[in-house]
C-alpha cells in the first residue's frame, strides 16, 4: 500500500513523532536533549510553527504544534532532523541515518484531545518506568505548565488557559489532569491516529477538515470507495 502524504493543515495542532532508526538512542548526553531543544526553538520561530507541548525520550520523541502555514511544519522537522544528524554524528564520531524514515504526524480535533494530547506527551517517561511522576522528567514541556519553571520554547494554545482564572489555578488544575491520567481509549486513540496520520477528532470535525484538504483523513469516508484488505 502506497504511504499516505504528510497531513499539515495550518491552523490546527497537530500531534508529531520522530523515532531514531531502529529504535537505537537520538541522545548520548544531557548536552544532545538541550541541542534539540534550542534547534526547535530556533527554528519554530523562523518557520511559524507554536510549539504548544514535547518530550524528548531516548530513542524518540513528541511534539503538539500547530502551523501558520501548510509548509512551517515540514520545513521545521526538516530543518531541526538534518542540523542534529550532523550534530550527533559529529559528536559521536559516527555516520549514516539517525532516523527512523520522516517523522509521523497527525491533526487533532482541539477541544476533545488537545488536553489528553499534552498529558499523553507528558506521560510518556511515566509510562517507560523512568520516573515515578511526570514533574520528575526534565525533557519535556511538563514543568512549564505547572509552574517548575519557564520554558521560552513553549507556547501554550488557547485551551490551556481554560483551565483557570490565575496561573496558579492553571498550574494546579492541568497538574491534576496529568496525575488523573489518560483512559486506554484516549491513549489508544493519541497512538494510532499519530502512527497511522489519520486525523483525531469526532466525525463532524474529520468531515469539516476534510474540505480543507485533498488528502484522504480516515480509513473510510463517504462517498469514497472501501478498498479490501489484503490477505495474508
Amino acid at each position: 500500500m502506497a504511504r499516505l502524504p504528510r497531513l499539515t493543515i495550518p491552523g490546527y495542532p497537530h500531534h508529531i513523532i520522530q523515532r531514531g532508526n531502529n529504535r537505537q538512542a537520538i541522545f548520548a548526553a544531557s548536552a544532545d536533549y538541550q541541542m534539540l531543544l534550542d534547534l526547535l526553538d530556533d527554528n519554530a520561530r523562523k518557520f511559524g510553527v507554536a510549539l504548544h507541548a514535547y518530550v524528548l525520550m531516548s530513542n524518540h520523541f513528541h511534539l503538539l504544534a500547530t502551523p501558520e502555514t501548510a509548509e512551517g511544519l515540514p520545513q521545521l522537522m526538516q530543518a531541526v532532523g538534518r542540523r542534529y544528524v550532523r550534530y550527533f554524528n559529529d559528536s559521536q564520531g559516527r555516520s549514516g541515518t539517525l532516523w527512523e524514515g520522516r517523522y509521523r504526524s497527525t491533526v487533532i480535533q482541539t477541544e476533545r484531545y488537545l488536553l489528553a494530547c499534552m498529558a499523553y506527551i507528558d506521560l510518556n517517561p511515566v509510562r517507560a518506568g523512568l520516573v515515578a511522576e511526570a514533574r520528575d522528567y526534565p525533557w519535556s514541556s511538563h514543568g512549564h505548565y505547572t509552574g517548575l519553571r519557564t520554558d521560552k520554547l513553549v507556547t501554550p494554545h488557547p485551551l490551556f488557559w481554560t483551565l483557570g482564572n490565575t496561573p496558579f489555578a492553571r498550574e494546579a488544575a492541568y497538574a491534576d489532569m496529568v496525575r488523573s491520567g489518560l483512559s486506554q481509549q484516549q491513549q489508544r486513540a493519541l497512538t494510532e491516529s499519530v502512527l497511522s496520520g489519520w486525523a483525531l477528532g469526532e466525525p463532524d470535525f474529520v468531515a469539516d477538515l476534510q474540505k480543507r484538504t485533498q488528502r484522504r483523513l480516515s480509513k473510510t469516508q463517504a462517498g469514497r470507495p472501501v478498498s479490501k484488505p489484503e490477505s495474508g
